[in-house]
């Protein structure tokens, strides 16, 4: 009880001083908390954008490499005339391989995909050619878990059932859709068969460009352009379902050497191409940021420290005094900590407080950040309109969004911790000078 009245007793004495103290703690701790939502909020708006794109951070996509120029090239259309060509987006990988995928020690699921472009070209005499195309998803119907159509939400119609893996329908992205006038029960031809649209599918726009039209794979598997041969039960792309994110890794490089032509990407492999603005903010947050944080919390701690041996100096009579009377050095040091840490409690609550304002200031004021994502282009006109070079490359597709500071319990407690420890390294360097200090020094000093 009397180590709390003296406490209280001294810290009113020497208000102005631990008013200071507490403001230099929370000035560091309120910077830090700001550094660390603003990164953590750029961290998870970065990971929303790259899980619509290729799933959650548990999940892989193989796609199989550029699948080549055809053996023979075809024929031009002549005039008057249509030419409709079906080819794949990337190099087969065989079903056999497919199996070795899904049994790799911590695969959960392995869903094949083929992915088509169907192009169509019409020469009229006196006009310019008429050019169409859309790209085409050959999805397994009885294991829809993952995949392409695992983030989609239907809008109308429904979805595939494993009964439909040898009939002629389609299940269309509300876009095409859209601009095609297609709705549940419309005729669509592709390679001059005709499927009939069972389902209408909204996927996610802020990642990247959906796949137009989706049909059995066994139907997909059956549609070919000459010189590319057909890719009977073989697949192009690979979604792979893992246990946990800390497999991902060794997943990744087992796929990579069970399939050296292919292309593994993950969610931090995405990542490392991102560009635009949140890349830029979320290295200033990372690295910038970390860095003022980290010297603005030295400077506290050296101010905090400073101020508390300047007090204990100024207090050398008055310890000398209390051992002088049979205080010992353990009940003295424990009261200047007891005091430190009153102050770094006082400093980490102000330094939240200055956290959060802080974190409001930057979803008030901020401007709205945007990235580049790389998506894949399953269309030859995709890849040769966007001027992305060969069948297979890579277009970049931007999106825009706000930026929302992301504030944790953790980060909290991490804020308290932090002052308070900076409260009681004050004290520890104060108590060490009590620790040398002898009742003959107050004494001496004595009027």
């Amino acid at each position: 009880m009397f180590f709390v009245t003296y406490l209280r007793r001294e810290l009113r004495r020497r208000m102005r001083q631990a008013v200071f103290i507490a403001l230099g703690l929370a000035l560091g701790v309120g910077l830090v908390v700001t550094v660390t939502a603003a990164s953590a909020g750029i961290k998870k708006a970065q990971s929303r954008e790259l899980s619509a794109l290729y799933g959650v951070g548990t999940d892989v996509t193989v796609t199989g490499g550029n699948p080549g120029k055809p053996t023979s090239p075809g024929q031009p259309p002549g005039i008057g005339q249509t030419v409709n060509n079906v080819t794949p987006s990337y190099a087969a990988i065989g079903a056999s391989k497919l199996a070795q995928v899904a049994s790799l020690r911590g695969v959960t699921a392995a869903d094949g995909v083929l992915a088509l472009g169907d192009s169509t070209i019409t020469l009229t005499a006196g006009k310019p050619p008429t050019f169409n195309s859309f790209t085409i998803d050959g999805v397994d119907t009885g294991h829809l878990s993952s995949g392409p159509l695992s983030a989609g939400t239907l809008t109308s119609g429904r979805a595939f059932t494993a009964a439909d893996a040898n009939v002629d329908v389609a299940v269309v992205d509300s876009g095409y859709a859209t601009s095609k006038r297609l709705k549940v029960g419309s005729a669509l031809t592709i390679d001059q068969v005709t499927y009939t649209v069972i389902g209408i599918v909204r996927q996610p726009q802020q990642g990247g460009t959906p796949t137009d039209v989706y049909i059995p794979l066994a139907r997909a598997q059956a549609i070919s352009t000459t010189g590319y041969g057909r890719q009977t039960n073989d697949v192009n792309t690979v979604y792979v379902s893992v246990a946990s994110a800390a497999d991902v890794s060794a997943v990744s490089h087992e796929l990579s050497s069970l399939l050296p032509g292919a292309t593994v990407t993950t969610q931090s492999s995405l990542a490392s191409e991102v560009t635009g603005s949140v890349a830029t903010a979320a290295k200033l947050a990372n690295d910038l940021g970390r860095w003022l944080a980290i010297l603005v919390l030295i400077a506290a701690f050296a101010v905090a420290s400073l101020l508390t041996v300047a007090a204990v100096t100024r207090r050398v009579r008055e310890f000398g005094t209390l051992k002088a009377i049979g205080w010992r050095t353990r009940r003295i040091v424990s009261q200047v900590l007891g005091e430190s840490a009153v102050m770094g409690t006082a400093g980490a609550a102000l330094g939240i407080g200055l956290g959060l304002v802080g974190a409001a200031i930057i979803a008030a004021a901020a401007p709205k950040l945007s990235e580049k994502i790389p998506e894949n282009t399953g269309s030859v006109a995709q890849v040769q309109s966007a001027g992305a070079g060969p069948l297979g490359g890579s277009t970049y597709h931007t999106v825009s969004f706000p930026l929302h500071p992301s504030l944790t319990v953790g980060v909290i407690v991490l804020a308290a911790v932090l002052a308070v420890a900076g409260g009681l390294l004050a004290g520890s360097l104060g108590s060490w000078r009590i620790a040398k200090l002898r009742p003959a020094d107050a004494l001496s000093r004595v009027a």
